[in-house]
């Protein structure tokens, strides 16, 4: 029997690097991803989507007079590609709960901190401050509370001496370019189940 194609929509705010890192692994993964879509016509993971033939389309919150109007719309979009997965990667805006109930347990993130340590915005400043020895990657599903959705895997880096902010993060985003496909890969492959709507 063949096995029903596992399509994901990714979430994008700006340069891709995640979703390069998921376009890279597609070729060989059971995930096809069916679209992209951006916040921000600027975006430059769009030129990534379409230089990989992936259909792209842009939803500016700006042109919107409020939040919920953004997310209907965006909510629409995706029924119409109708994902078995919503993939964010770098995608800059913060979720209502009604979008989430729509897609509950369908919506999955990656955080650059170790949760539930550091949720929310500067986590590596916050962990050099802390004079942390271990900082790292969260992927978790997502629900109403930000950044405290069910964990779903984590990688970890060693804080050195010599750390930046800068040379922090970009060991934590090599990570997260490793961790996210096996992510998807394992989500699509049913070795990790999506979350129902009562999970």
């Amino acid at each position: 029997m063949t096995r029903e194609p596992f399509n994901i929509v990714i979430l994008i705010s700006g340069g891709g690097t995640n979703l390069q890192a998921l376009i890279n692994a597609s070729s060989r993964s059971s995930f096809q991803i069916r679209a992209v879509i951006s916040n921000s016509a600027s975006a430059e993971g769009l030129d990534r989507a379409k230089r990989s033939g992936i259909d792209t389309f842009v939803i500016e919150h700006g042109s919107f007079d409020s939040r919920i109007a953004f997310e209907k719309c965006l909510a629409a979009k995706i029924r119409e590609i109708s994902p078995n997965l919503i993939v964010l990667a770098g995608f800059m805006r913060v979720l209502g709960s009604k979008f989430i109930s729509i897609f509950r347990g369908k919506i999955i993130n990656i955080h650059p901190s170790l949760l539930p340590k550091y949720p929310g915005l500067n986590t590596h400043q916050r962990a050099l401050e802390d004079k942390e020895s271990i900082h790292g990657v969260t992927v978790h599903f997502v629900t109403d509370e930000l950044d405290g959705g069910p964990i779903i895997a984590q990688d970890s880096v060693p804080v050195l001496s010599s750390d930046t902010t800068e040379t922090l993060a970009a060991r934590v985003l090599e990570r997260e370019h490793v961790i996210y496909p096996k992510v998807v890969e394992a989500l699509a492959a049913g070795k990790i189940r999506v979350r129902n709507e009562d999970a």
